[in-house]
This record gives structure tokens, C-alpha cells and sequence, in this order.
């Protein structure tokens, strides 16, 4: 029996949709990551019951966070991005949180810039808050080891693809690796994966400096949690195999026809993550393939699911293929990224990698 309700959010369900596609669902993604990283912190000593941990989150990092400090007593302080709705924000506020959000913004590079000057200033003034740094700490990889198993158990990983949203690299880049390797912690390269191994498969949305696609803006949005304007440094790109870039409107047609389909309610990320996995499915008959679900489709319900009858067919959507980020184009791209190292403009420069805890 869980002893808190954030071991059951963080708990995923394996669905298969068809039988070489799984969709591994979350309520939230990074429930498991925040709650194994704050044990971490503990057990450790690099903090104490009643400290204040801080970081700034676009929605799903501060919704776990909030959680993993409610269930180990800690206080919590979040830098929202204007993208945080009433419904998390009165969650927040309920659990003890404290939440500073951003005002709206449609330049994500300012509103993210802003979140973490913002956090700077905080460190200036109570040094004593500990910064998760969920964008640098490997930490945050720790907690998918559990994930790993939980689908090792479950399918052959020898013959599995992954594909699900970059954003820190800590959930799609932390199972490959330990779904790589089974054991171990922090980021190990490529990790042994080939033909005969687990194949990694990102996805980014456009204008994301993660792998090279700042220069392409998509005139709807960028897909919150997914991708980002600022260097990351725990994406370890020497993980991924092969990386697909989905428009908003792409991404939409997806996350329809996952609830339409197969009575998946999931967010926008799940919809860009399931429009890339079905392409690999088909073009890769010998494999499974699982994508994730990072969240619930409810933060859309207006921008996505209220406009279904808009939505384009999946099948009439394709991946252009592309052999360099100079091609890049929407709505859809496709590329074969074989382990290569992360791109100059995603390298991190002046922002700390590793924090407490990290290897």
C-alpha cells in the first residue's frame, strides 16, 4: 500500500494500444523523478526536513516537486512560466506551495530567461533555499530506474523502441539508459544500444535550441515541457538515436487521435510523442514501440481537444526527412541523429550541470 498519494501519481500504466505499440501513461511524469531525487537529498544529507527547495517549472515540474515536499515535509518555492493554469495554481497553493509566476508572455527564451534570473535572485537572498535544478542535476535521472524495470518486466527491451518528449533529458534519456543498462545511475552515452538494443527516439517542437531547431519558429506554440530556448545540461544527446520535430498542429492531430482511437486522454506532448511512434512502428516491423504520456490532456482541453473537429488526420501526416537541422521544416521532421553530441547553441555555459548528489 503507498503511504502517499505521489507514489500512486508517479506510478505509470502500460496500455497497449495495438501489439507492437505501448503508450507507458502518467497522471503526472515527473512525480517520480522529484520524489526519488528529494529521498536522495535526504539520505544524503545535502538537505533536512524543513529546508525550502526551489526551481522554476513551466507546470508539470512544479506540480511534482510540490508533491514529492508535501509527502517529506519540506517547503517548496516555484518560479511558474505564465503558461501555469488556475487549476495548478490552486493546487499549489492548497499543498503549501509558494508560486511566483511569470507574467504572459509570448516569447518563451524571455519567459524561461526571466524564470531563472528570478530564481537567482532568490539564491542572492536566502542562500539557504536548495536549488533542484531540474534542467542541470542529474539527479532527476534516478528516479525512471523503477520505470525501466517496470517495462522490463513487461516487454523485451532488446527489441523496443522509446520514443517520448526531450525536455531535460531526464525521463526519456534516464529510461534508455537504464533500460541500457539496468543498472547504474546519471548518463552513460549510448549505453550499448544498436540494432539488437533499446532505440531511442526524441521529440522536440519547433524552435527548440535542445538539437538544433532555434532558427525554425512554429507561429502557434511551443510545446511547453518538451523543448526549450535555453541550453539544458542534463540532456545527454549521445542517447538518442533518432529525433522527430511536431508542429502544434501536428502534435494536435495526434493528441486526438489518441483519445478518438484509443480513449487515451493525454496532453499535447503525448499527442507529438504518439504521431512519432506510430511512423517508427510502421517503418520498423521487427520492434515495439512504447511512447510516453507525460500528463492528462485537462491543461488542453481548450487549446486542443474543444477544436477536434479542426484537426487533421493522422494519416495524412508524414515526416519530411531531413540529414541536417538546416533543413528543418513544418509541420513534421524526421532525423536519423545516430548518438551525436549536443549542437553548439545547446551546449550550457554559464549555468551549474551537477548539483548535490549527482555522478
Amino acid at each position: 500500500m503507498d503511504e502517499h498519494i505521489a507514489e500512486a501519481l508517479g506510478r505509470p500504466d502500460l496500455v497497449r494500444l495495438d501489439e507492437r505499440l505501448i503508450c507507458c501513461r502518467f497522471e503526472t511524469l515527473k512525480v517520480v523523478s522529484a520524489l526519488t531525487a528529494v529521498r536522495h537529498l535526504l539520505d544524503t544529507g545535502a538537505v533536512r526536513p524543513g529546508d525550502t527547495l526551489l526551481d522554476s517549472s513551466s507546470g508539470i515540474y512544479a506540480h511534482a516537486l510540490a508533491l514529492a515536499c508535501h509527502r517529506y515535509g519540506m517547503r517548496c518555492h516555484i518560479v511558474g512560466s505564465s503558461a501555469v493554469d488556475p487549476t495548478l495554481r490552486t493546487q499549489l497553493t492548497v499543498l503549501g506551495a509558494r508560486l511566483e509566476q511569470m507574467e504572459p508572455s509570448d516569447d518563451l527564451k524571455l519567459d524561461q530567461k526571466r524564470r531563472v534570473e528570478r530564481v537567482r535572485e532568490i539564491l542572492r537572498d536566502h542562500p539557504e533555499y536548495h536549488w533542484m535544478r531540474q534542467y542541470h542535476d542529474e539527479i532527476h535521472y534516478l528516479g525512471y530506474r523503477a520505470v525501466a524495470e517496470r517495462v522490463r518486466a513487461e516487454v523485451d527491451p532488446g527489441s523496443l523502441t522509446v520514443v517520448g518528449g526531450v525536455g531535460t533529458g531526464a525521463s526519456t534519456g534516464a529510461l534508455a539508459h537504464y533500460l541500457r543498462t539496468g543498472s547504474g545511475a546519471g548518463r552513460s552515452g549510448s549505453g550499448g544500444a544498436g540494432p539488437a538494443g533499446p532505440q531511442l527516439v526524441g521529440v522536440q517542437p519547433f524552435g527548440s535550441v535542445t538539437f538544433g531547431a532555434e532558427h525554425v519558429p512554429d507561429p502557434e506554440i511551443i510545446i511547453a515541457g518538451i523543448g526549450s530556448s535555453i541550453p539544458f545540461g542534463n540532456v545527454s544527446h549521445t542517447l538518442y538515436d533518432t529525433v522527430h520535430w511536431v508542429s502544434f498542429e501536428a502534435a494536435r492531430a495526434g493528441s486526438v487521435d489518441l483519445l478518438r482511437r484509443h480513449a487515451v486522454f493525454a496532453g499535447l506532448s503525448a499527442g507529438a510523442a504518439y504521431l512519432a511512434a506510430r511512423w517508427e512502428r510502421d517503418h520498423a516491423p521487427r520492434r515495439t514501440v512504447l511512447f510516453l504520456a507525460a500528463d492528462t490532456g485537462h491543461r488542453y482541453v481548450d487549446s486542443v481537444f474543444a477544436r477536434a473537429a479542426g484537426a487533421r488526420r493522422v494519416e495524412e501526416l508524414a515526416p519530411s526527412q531531413v540529414t541536417d537541422a538546416s533543413e528543418l521544416a513544418l509541420p513534421w521532421a524526421r532525423m536519423e541523429w545516430n548518438h551525436a553530441p549536443a549542437p553548439g547553441a545547446a551546449r550550457p555555459g554559464a549555468l551549474p550541470v551537477a548539483g548535490p548528489g549527482a555522478r
